[in-house]
């Protein structure tokens, strides 16, 4: 799926998801949206405010929290508290699974996949009887430019 068909497809998710929950669908709403499928790394509501006024979009702190709830309870994005810091957030739609390194000292975030984790999950799972449908691994330590 190139970018465009991600877009239209995640438009008309959150429209179908507004309509359904009885939500405005408001220029704005769809203009984080649009952001933030555009956005290539994790973020966070300053950043994505930034962002926002750099386009000149006039839109406020709460109308981007909102809307990031909303993004979120459609399974659009993903929330992550890494540690002590600030809220981050990802794009979640046609994603690959994939896991997180983090580092302590700068907060640098490195996104990695290893199929061997999926192999645990499934195994931890039939073991268990359980069925596992999801899961987040963080992964703290230090960068190789900050464990120098």
């Amino acid at each position: 799926m190139n970018q465009k068909e991600i877009k239209n497809s995640v438009n008309k998710i959150f429209t179908e998801y507004l309509t359904s929950q009885g939500y405005r669908k408001t220029p704005e709403r769809f203009a984080i949206l649009d952001e933030i499928y555009d956005c290539k790394t994790h973020f966070d509501v300053e950043l994505l405010y930034m962002r926002m006024k750099e386009k000149k979009y006039r839109v406020s702190k709460a109308t981007l929290y909102n809307t990031l709830e909303l993004l979120l309870a459609c399974k659009l994005i993903i929330k992550h508290q890494f540690g002590q810091n600030t809220a981050q957030y990802e794009k979640s739609h046609k994603s690959k699974q994939h896991d997180h390194l983090l580092c302590i000292a700068c907060s640098r975030i490195i996104e990695f996949c290893d199929p061997r984790i999926q192999e645990i999950k499934n195994d931890i799972g039939d073991f268990n009887n359980f069925q596992v449908n999801d899961h987040s691994l963080y992964l703290y330590g230090y960068c190789e430019k900050c464990k120098k």
